[in-house]
């Protein structure tokens, strides 16, 4: 079933992504053309404060053109580690570190176009430490109760996948 790259054009380099057009022989042996966007990679937290509420962030999302309430993530950096990373994204976004970091998996948003892979992260023993939000976010952070976010998850209020999948994850963790 697996495809092969016989050619690569690479259109387009950004900050953050590039584009490759692809010419890929199909398992058949018949030739295909598929697009790619590479990324690096990135992290996702659901965090809990003392009295278990999750953090979230509100942000403009300009892909889907409006306010969305996630969980904290970022990209990582070449080599980064995606553990620091999280911490970093985490004190970035919400002004907290965590005293405890665990992983939960991760996941590939969109694996038809894209190489990203989320990894998943939950935090506790959060503790107040602020660093500087990245010149290009503009974010407000929220707390709500486990039972308040299904409740959003479910009724689509919450619709990234990154968050609904950390969120579900997270939740069957502490069933």
């Amino acid at each position: 079933m697996k495809e092969h790259i016989t050619h690569e054009e690479n259109i387009y380099r950004g900050r953050v992504v590039g584009l490759s057009l692809l010419d890929v022989t199909l398992p058949n042996g018949e030739p295909g053309k598929r697009e790619l966007i590479r990324h690096p990679g990135a992290v996702a937290i659901v965090a809990l404060d003392e009295q278990d509420r999750i953090l979230l962030v509100k942000q403009y999302r300009i892909a889907a053109d409006k306010i969305l309430l996630e969980i904290p993530a970022g990209t990582l950096k070449p080599g980064e580690d995606p553990l620091e990373c999280a911490a970093r994204e985490l004190q970035e976004e919400t002004g907290y570190r965590p005293g405890d970091i665990r992983s939960m998996g991760g996941m590939y948003p969109a694996p038809g176009y894209t190489t990203e892979f989320i990894h998943l992260f939950v935090a506790r023993k959060l503790i107040h430490d602020p660093l500087p939000m990245d010149d290009d976010e503009f974010i407000e952070v929220e707390r709500l109760s486990l039972p308040d976010i299904m409740a959003m998850v479910d009724s689509g209020e919450i619709c990234d996948a990154k968050s609904v999948v950390g969120l579900l994850r997270m939740a069957r963790l502490t069933d």
